[in-house]
């Protein structure tokens, strides 16, 4: 095995493919804006078609456009024909690729999309072939050879076609003025997203588990609110309910080391002035941002506009939701 030349040709199919997708900048040319145009205005989505490893390079082509702002879904081509055409409306725009651009799976349905009047974009490596003649417009995503050293397995004509479903998912991206998130809302269940939705108020707790005590209130008496409400700090207001201070587990420590007398000690002379706060709409990763400033807390008050405690933001909530 070790006199076995693996480094040659890895190196030779990096080069290829690399080549390969350079040809393309040449093509992105007036027919890939007209392509990009005819997406943008659709109404309906875009139904990608792909058989054998085109349809696998389809499969992905159709999830990062679905992902930055342009409704689109594959559809098997074979399965197409036993009633997956079901799947495709009026309304809808087709992206067929195939490297030969023969496809039987692919060419046998374009009768059918012509009868429902679909606007019809071909992908592929023959401009010449049945499916790019019968489209309305084509992309060029011929390569010189493939990878493969007998020309055969779908290898630079595979990483050509994606890259040009790239560049067609960032063209229209961007014409659509699509934000972070945007994007975000696109994948709720990753920490992106996570990161660029969530709000304060949606992981804070608030309400009656909100620990608060006066300024007048003895320390033994405070303890026992933040023992009750278990976030290990309890907001101090005055009557009005305005926010004067906290008292952490922090602040417990350095009053006992300083001779606090649990009964007669007032929690205003031992609590934490001017805490640090953020309103309910912030985004929770600046909330977090927050915290960990110097000196790093666990809990932030979450407050009103007139400075009123609704709740409170614990690291806690923050590493339960994900964003830590």
């Amino acid at each position: 095995m070790t006199s076995i030349d693996f480094i040659t040709p890895g190196r030779r199919t990096v080069v290829m493919e690399r080549d390969a997708v350079a040809e393309l900048e040449a093509r992105i040319g007036e027919e890939f804006a007209q392509v990009c145009r005819l997406m943008f205005a659709n109404q309906g989505r875009v139904i990608v078609l792909g058989i054998g490893k085109s349809g696998h390079i389809g499969r992905k082509i159709a999830a990062t456009l679905a992902s930055t702002g342009t409704p689109a879904f594959f559809v098997h081509p074979a399965e197409a024909g036993h009633g997956d055409f079901g799947m495709i409306t009026a309304g809808d725009l087709v992206l067929a690729i195939s490297n030969s651009g023969n496809s039987p799976e692919i060419v046998s349905l374009l009768p059918m999309l012509r009868r429902l009047g679909l606007p019809i974009i071909a992908m592929t490596g023959n401009p010449q072939s049945t499916l790019a003649q019968g489209a309305d417009l084509h992309l060029d995503v011929s390569v010189r050879a493939e990878a493969c050293p007998l020309d055969l397995a779908p290898t630079s004509s595979t990483t050509a076609a994606l890259v040009m479903g790239d560049a067609l998912a960032v063209a229209l991206l961007e014409a659509r003025g699509f934000t972070a998130e945007d994007f975000a809302f696109s994948h709720p269940g990753g920490s992106l997203g996570r990161r660029l939705v969530l709000r304060v108020e949606d992981v804070m707790r608030g309400g009656l588990d909100v620990p608060n005590v006066l300024p007048q209130t003895p320390l033994f008496e405070a303890l026992g609110e933040m023992s009750a409400k278990g976030l290990g700090m309890t907001t101090v207001t005055d009557e009005q309910g305005t926010l004067l201070g906290i008292f952490t587990d922090g602040d417990l420590r350095r009053a006992l080391n300083h001779g606090a007398d649990l009964h007669r000690s007032a929690i205003a002379e031992l609590m934490t002035h001017n805490p640090r706060s953020v309103q309910a709409d912030t985004m929770a990763i600046h909330a977090l941002h927050l915290m960990e400033q110097a000196p790093p807390i666990t809990a932030l008050v979450v407050i009103n506009s007139s400075a009123q405690p609704i709740g409170v933001l614990h690291m806690h909530q923050l590493i339960k939701a994900g964003l830590v």
